[in-house]
C-alpha cells in the first residue's frame, strides 16, 4: 500500500477519473485504439495522512466501462513489491479478457520513451494515449517528455513546484551543483536560464566581490507560468494548472493537462477544473 499525501491526492485521482469519462464519451463512435498509461501506478491503495485508505487511480480508471474501456491499460511502478500487489489486485478485480492489462516494474522516463516509439510506428497511426504522470518528486526528466512532442497524447502530469523546484531555489542564489543539475534535468533548461528567470541580476558588494542575485517574489507563480510555457514546447495545447495544496494552503503540486488536441482542453479547462475549486 502507498502512503502518500492529504486531501490533494484525492482531488487529483478524481480529476483524473472524471477526465477520463469524458474523454471515453467522447472516443465512443472514434475507430482509434485507445491506450491508458499510467507512469507511476503505485500498489492500487492509498493510505492518507488521515489514515483513511482509499483506491489509486489505477483501479478506479479500470472500472470505467461506460461508454467503453480501453483496448489496453499499461501501469509502470517502480517499486517492485507495489507493481506486484497492483498486478494481483487487477488479476483478481480484472481478470483477463474483461481488461487486457500490462504492468511493469521499470523507470517511468524509459517506459514514456518506449510509448512514444511504440506511437511512431506506422502501424499505430490510429492510436491514443491518455496518460496519467503523477511522481512524489521530480523523477520525471525533461528530455522523457520531449519525446511525446506531436503524437496522439493526452498527458496529465503532476509537478512539484511547491515542494520540490521552489525549495531547491535558495533565496539567496547559492545552490549546490547537486540541486542545480536536478532543476537542469527536470526543466530542460540550462543554469544561466534558470538564474535570470527566477533571480534578480547578480551585484558587487562593497567590498568588490560578485554577489548572487536574490531570488524574485512570487517564485511559485513564476514556476507554474515556466512550467506550462515549457509543456507547450512540447503539446500545442496547456490547461491552467489545477494548485494542490496540503494542510495549511501551501501549493505542493500543480496538475496540468498537455495535449494535441482542441476537445481535450476543453474538457480539461471548461469542464473538469471548475468542479474542484
Amino acid at each position: 500500500m502507498n502512503n502518500f499525501g492529504g486531501n490533494w491526492t484525492s482531488q487529483k485521482i478524481e480529476i483524473v477519473t472524471s477526465y477520463t469519462q469524458a474523454y471515453l464519451k467522447v472516443m465512443t463512435n472514434q475507430s482509434f485504439k485507445l491506450i491508458y498509461f499510467d507512469g507511476f501506478a503505485g500498489s492500487g491503495d492509498i493510505e492518507k495522512q488521515d489514515e483513511d485508505i482509499i483506491q489509486g487511480a489505477a483501479l478506479r480508471v479500470l472500472a470505467i466501462d461506460d461508454p467503453k474501456i480501453f483496448d489496453i491499460y499499461y501501469f509502470v511502478e517502480l517499486v517492485k513489491k507495489y507493481a506486484e500487489n497492483l498486478k494481483a489486485q487487477i488479476d483478481i478485480k480484472f481478470p483477463y479478457p474483461s481488461r487486457n492489462c500490462f504492468v511493469k516494474s521499470e523507470d517511468c522516463n524509459v517506459k514514456i520513451k518506449d510509448m512514444a516509439n511504440y506511437l511512431l510506428k506506422p502501424e499505430n497511426e490510429f492510436t491514443k494515449v491518455l496518460a496519467f504522470i503523477d511522481p512524489k518528486g521530480m523523477q520525471v526528466k525533461w528530455e522523457s517528455l520531449t519525446t511525446l512532442k506531436g503524437l496522439g497524447v493526452d498527458m496529465w502530469i503532476l509537478v512539484p513546484l511547491g515542494m520540490g523546484v521552489t525549495r531547491l531555489l535558495k533565496k539567496d542564489g547559492n545552490i549546490s551543483d547537486t540541486w542545480v543539475n536536478r532543476l537542469k534535468i527536470f526543466l530542460g533548461m540550462q543554469e544561466d536560464e534558470i538564474r535570470n528567470y527566477f533571480y534578480a541580476d547578480q551585484r558587487i558588494n562593497l567590498f568588490g566581490d560578485v554577489e548572487n542575485g536574490q531570488k524574485l517574489s512570487n517564485a511559485i507563480v513564476r514556476a507554474a507560468k515556466l512550467y506550462q510555457e515549457r509543456l507547450k514546447t512540447v503539446f500545442k495545447y496547456v490547461s491552467q494548472p489545477y494548485v494542490l495544496r496540503n494542510s495549511k494552503n501551501s501549493p505542493m503540486y500543480h496538475f496540468y493537462l498537455a495535449t494535441n488536441n482542441t476537445t481535450a482542453i476543453k474538457i480539461a479547462n471548461d469542464v473538469i477544473k471548475p468542479r474542484f475549486q
